[in-house]
């Protein structure tokens, strides 16, 4: 068995590469080629190649390469036959097979499938058209999923009776059962899975029906808000993802997915003008859903309660980030909103929700500290103990390191005392803190930048100014030192009381500081302080380069040091700036 020469040859001739892999990979001509990131491995620079002209794609990273049917096969995980039939199916081509018909396997599978899809088509026109659905109209008029949306995203309504779908549809009962469209009664009679809903079909990346979720209007007496299709011969939840065939092109031009946890969610990502989300199927994000997703992008953000989700899949977020090369973030959706909910009242506070998304890490030790009373040295240690045992769910040291960083300088306890804790990676640290003293300066990230100053001036000053300083003593002892040059004699003949006690503190302290952590941690504290002076400030521009601050701020944490540093390089330059304005009254 197999498919006829010709149908093969015929379809190789009509169907473009170019447009094949544009699908699933965002591509860009350079000269005769197009170029773009490859879609089988981790890469920051383009190395996958397709030439229209020859028909083949190639990468030289990792050396894939082949024609069009050589594509589909790798990235659909199929046969040959299989990639022949998607983009036969594609291009409206008919084919034709060298035996009687196809394996069982295959027929069956097709078979199941163009059911799905006439149930689609059923329950569509059953809400466009039947004066039984208005109610489930006006539903959707009122949440903004009617028109245009309800036809796009195929959206249904399933009459309230027991077997419409099963008298009309024309496919027999044993396939009606196969995909959980039916099922026999008590009666032996065939009835309809979905009643008084409105349908959300579910299709593959590629398009085809697998299978409903289905919403009761408002008012039911239904307990279940939601029935979802159970797993079929073409359906397994933890392998597919609602919208991802909508949003495949938009994920790879982007390299970022929204995943949410509901088709409204979706949908609404999609009316803000963000069409890169997509929906898990009433199960938890799984190691099959983020492979899939890694074929088109590598920073997966989070649109739903993360802080949840945290409890019991912050390890397994860890290790895809690791083993798949992912990043996975969270989006900034305001507290008690959901996507769907604020597509409609504030769309651009939707788009804005994942323009600037938080590292996964950073969340949850947020999460921690944010907001939380840190007056008495009893509440710092036991918010260091709950930021710290977060911080030392994830495997990389040298992030720790950073994280633990932050909790310093935001609880004001010293450097040491938290990296400290980091490499030693207790999920239940226990913190040793020294009474906060009423006045002077404190051994945080400041004052940790200043032992280094005296120390080994030469080392950390290019990386330091005043306005890193929030302390007043701190930044004195730091602009005498400045004025003498790193000589310590000379600006402590010169500094104030407070910031001579300062000097000579750090002058006699034991600390064991690496140079660019210390001042990585210290711009970073500095960046913080100043978006959130910000904050208030709506213009266009204003509002685009604190953006770009956000996303180096971000990347202070990257285990690329080279990358890290970079990105404290800009931010000390973004902080010179806005000190310098503030200076000049603008």
């Amino acid at each position: 068995m197999g498919i006829v020469d010709e149908d093969i040859e015929r379809l190789r001739s009509t169907v473009s590469i170019v447009d094949t892999v544009q699908q699933y990979v965002a591509l860009k001509r350079v000269g005769r080629n197009w170029v773009g990131l490859c879609p089988f491995h981790a890469e920051k620079s383009g190395s996958f190649n397709v030439r229209e002209e020859t028909g083949r794609y190639k990468c030289f990273g990792c050396d894939k390469g082949g024609d069009v049917f050589t594509f589909i096969q790798e990235i659909e995980h199929t046969d040959f036959p299989g990639a022949v039939e998607h983009l036969a199916a594609k291009a409206g081509i008919q084919l034709n097979y060298t035996t009687t018909g196809q394996s069982k396997e295959r027929a069956r599978r097709k078979q199941l499938v163009e059911a799905m899809g006439e149930a689609v088509e059923w329950y569509h026109q059953r809400l466009l058209t039947d004066p039984g659905a208005r109610a489930a109209r006006d539903y959707l008029r009122r949440r903004g999923l009617a028109g245009d949306i309800a036809r796009q995203f195929k959206l249904g309504w399933a009459p309230d009776d027991w077997d419409a779908l099963s008298r009309e549809l024309g496919a027999s009962a044993d396939v009606m059962q196969s995909v959980g469209l039916a099922f026999r009664n008590k009666r032996n009679k065939m009835q309809d899975s979905f009643r008084a809903r409105v349908m959300f079909p579910i299709f593959s990346e590629s398009g085809e029906a697998l299978a409903f979720g289905g919403r009761v209007l408002p008012g039911s007496d239904d307990p279940a808000k939601y029935k979802n299709s159970s797993e079929t011969p073409i359906y397994t939840k933890s392998k597919v993802l609602y919208g991802l065939n909508w949003a495949k092109s938009d994920i790879a031009k982007h390299d970022q997915v929204v995943v949410c946890e509901g088709y409204t969610d979706v949908i609404g990502f999609h009316r803000a003008g963000v069409p890169r989300a997509v929906a898990t199927c009433g199960t938890a994000l799984t190691e099959e859903h983020v492979r899939l997703l890694k074929r088109y992008a590598s920073k997966v953000v989070l649109a739903f309660d993360a802080d949840a989700a945290g409890q019991g899949a912050a390890a397994r977020f860890y290790e895809w980030e690791e083993t798949h090369k992912v990043e996975v973030q969270v989006a900034r959706i305001p507290e008690g909103r959901d996507p769907g909910d604020l597509a409609q009242s504030d769309p651009e506070a939707l788009v804005r929700s994942v323009a600037d998304p938080v590292p996964f890490l950073k969340f949850r030790v947020d999460r921690t500290l944010v907001g939380k009373s840190k007056q008495s040295p009893e509440q710092r240690v036991r918010l260091a103990e709950a930021a710290m045992a977060v911080v030392n769910e994830h495997p990389n040291v040298e992030l720790k390191k950073l994280y633990a960083g932050e909790v310093a300088a935001h609880l004001d306890i010293p450097v040491r005392d938290l990296v400290d804790v980091a490499v030693r990676g207790s999920r239940r640290p226990a913190i040793q803190v020294a009474p906060r003293r009423s006045s002077g300066p404190m051994e945080n990230a400041e004052f940790a930048a200043l032992v280094l100053l005296v120390q080994d001036w030469d080392e950390i000053a290019p990386w330091l100014i005043e306005s890193l300083f929030d302390d007043d003593a701190n930044r004195m002892a730091f602009a005498a030192l400045a004025e003498a040059h790193g000589d310590l004699q000379q600006a402590l003949e010169a500094a104030s009381p407070d910031a001579r006690e300062v000097l000579e503190r750090a002058a006699v302290a034991d600390l064991n500081l690496v140079p660019d952590v210390e001042a990585r941690t210290l711009i970073g504290a500095a960046a913080r302080r100043e978006l959130r002076s910000r904050a208030r400030l709506v213009d266009s521009a204003t509002i685009e380069e604190d953006r770009a601050a956000r996303l180096e701020l971000e990347a202070l944490n990257d285990t690329d040091r080279d990358r890290a540093l970079a990105a404290a390089d800009a931010l000390l330059g973004w902080l010179d700036r806005r000190s310098q304005e503030r200076h000049d009254g603008g």
